[in-house]
Parts: structure tokens; sequence; C-alpha cells
């Protein structure tokens, strides 16, 4: 009885080791349905009859990610640095002046009424206006990991379609790192791995959640107050 014990504890702790640490909120991987677009339709498949299978490198082949499935690992080292300036200004002045020497004898009649009346300035107007507008804007970030991703498609012309995202767990807080994007297979170094800078049409997103995230952002009262807030 103690041995069947023993043995459905083991079984158990097995069972929760083996689910692995729980998420903080319900996870789900990232996929990205990617569109390629336009290639040109080449074969770099081996001819009908090989002796090797498409699944392994051959004996001649080097280590590198080649087919789909295969891994690879994407050195970011992501620098962003931009800096922006606009300035405006605008003057504008007018003036009009407008006289009536007769109309219709009503001007000799209103001179009559108002001795001091000059016809020749009846009429006048000035008008002046400025506009002075200036702004500044900066942005700067840095970007450096390693993450292992899978090759999940082979392109018409051989390029490579990789995805994968790296969850790092550290006390209450959580990090997801994901990459998507398109390798050519020659840029894949012999040690297997690939510059973030040689990625094409590339996502890239590092977001964090837990306890250090809900303090750097605002309530939900707030952000509803800024929501109807007309100013």
């Amino acid at each position: 009885m103690v041995r069947s014990i023993s043995a459905m504890i083991a079984v158990l702790h097995l069972s929760l080791v083996g689910c692995g640490p729980p998420h903080i909120a319900p996870f789900t991987p990232r996929e990205r349905a990617y569109k390629p677009g336009a290639y040109a339709q080449t074969s770099v498949k081996p001819s009908v009859g090989s002796l090797f299978s498409e699944a392994g490198a051959g004996y001649l082949e080097d280590t590198r990610a080649v087919r789909v499935g295969d891994l690879v690992v994407v050195v970011v080292s992501e620098v962003a640095d931009a800096q922006g300036t606009a300035a405006t200004t605008l003057s504008k002045n007018s003036s009009a002046q407008l006289g009536v020497d007769s109309l219709l004898g009503v001007m000799s009649a209103l001179q009559k009424a108002s001795p001091g009346l000059d016809p020749s300035k009846l009429l006048s107007y000035a008008s002046q206006s400025a506009f002075t507008g200036s702004g500044n804007t900066a942005r700067n970030g840095q970007l450096t990991a390693n993450i292992a991703v899978r090759v999940t498609r082979e392109l018409p012309n051989g390029d490579l379609f990789l995805e994968g995202t790296k969850v790092v767990l550290i006390n209450h807080e959580e990090y997801h790192l994901y990459i998507s994007g398109v390798v050519r297979p020659v840029d894949i170094a012999q040690d297997n791995t690939v510059a973030s800078s040689l990625v094409a049409d590339a996502q890239l997103e590092f977001t964090g959640r837990g306890d250090v995230a809900d303090q750097n952002r605002k309530g939900w009262m707030g952000r509803a107050l800024d929501t109807v807030n007309p100013l």
C-alpha cells in the first residue's frame, strides 16, 4: 500500500513538472500568415530516385538551416535613433481705404449733416496676422538578444521564412520576444546564426507583462477619463 501511494505521488510530481511554470495570464503563441508575393518558380529539390531523404542533410552538407523544420539562431542587434525638427513662421499685413464722392446726392446730404465727414476716407480698415510654430521629436531604443527560431516555410525561390517566440518568466514578470521574417540560406553563417539586419520583412516585438508592466501603465479610470476628455 505504501509503495503504491509513493508511486502515485511520483507520477503526479512528474506530470506537474512536465507542464512547466504557469503563465501570469493565458498565453497564446504568435503565428503570422505570411504572404511571400510573386517569386520566380525555380526548383531546388533533388531529382526523383535520390538515395538521400530531403528530411536530413547529406554527408557532404553543412549543418546550417536549409529546410522546413530546421532551427536557426537569430542574433538580434537593433538600434533605433531618430530625430526631427520643424519650424514655421508666417506674417501678413493688409490695409484698404474706400472713398465715395457722390452717391445719388446722398453724400451731399451727409456732408451737410456732418461737416467734418471726408468722403475720400469713408471706409478704411487694416488687418495684421502672425503665426510662429516649432516642434522637435526624438526617439531612440536598443535591443540585443539571441533567439532560436524554426524555419516554417520554404519560398519558391529558396528563401526561408522563419518564426519563433521566446518567453522568459522572472518572478512575477513575463517577457515575450517574437521575431519572424525571410532570410536567404547564403546569409546563414557556418555556426547556424543570422543577424537580424539580414532578415527581410521582419517583425520584431519585445513586450512584457506582470508587476513591473502594471506599475508603468495608467489605471483604467485614468484611461477612461483621457478617452472622454475633449481637451
